[in-house]
C-alpha cells in the first residue's frame, strides 16, 4: 500500500466529508528529507465533524494521533489543512 493510501485509510476512521491527500515528494527531489522513496512529503486536506470546537491546534494533534508514529516516522513533511464540517 502507498503511503497515499495508507493516509487516506487511517484517516478515515474521522469520517471526513472530504479528503484530499496529495504526495508532493516530487517537488522536493533532491532537497532535505528526500529520501528517494517518492513518498516523503505530503498534503493534506480534511473536512470533518470531528474538527468541530477545536482549535487548530488540536486538530493537528488528532490528525497526528490518527496517523500514529508510524507513518509520521516515515515521512519528511506534512501540511495541513483540517476544518470541521
Amino acid at each position: 500500500m502507498s503511503m497515499e493510501e495508507l493516509i487516506k485509510t487511517r484517516l478515515a476512521v474521522l469520517g471526513p466529508v472530504a479528503l484530499r491527500v496529495v504526495n508532493e515528494s516530487h517537488l522536493h527531489a533532491g532537497h532535505a528529507g528526500d529520501d528517494g522513496s517518492g513518498e516523503s512529503h505530503f498534503s493534506i486536506e480534511i473536512k470533518s465533524p470531528a474538527f468541530a470546537g477545536q482549535s487548530r491546534v488540536a486538530s493537528h494533534r488528532l490528525i497526528h494521533e490518527t496517523l500514529g508514529i508510524d507513518v509520521l516516522s516515515r515521512i519528511h513533511a506534512l501540511s495541513i489543512k483540517a476544518t470541521p464540517s
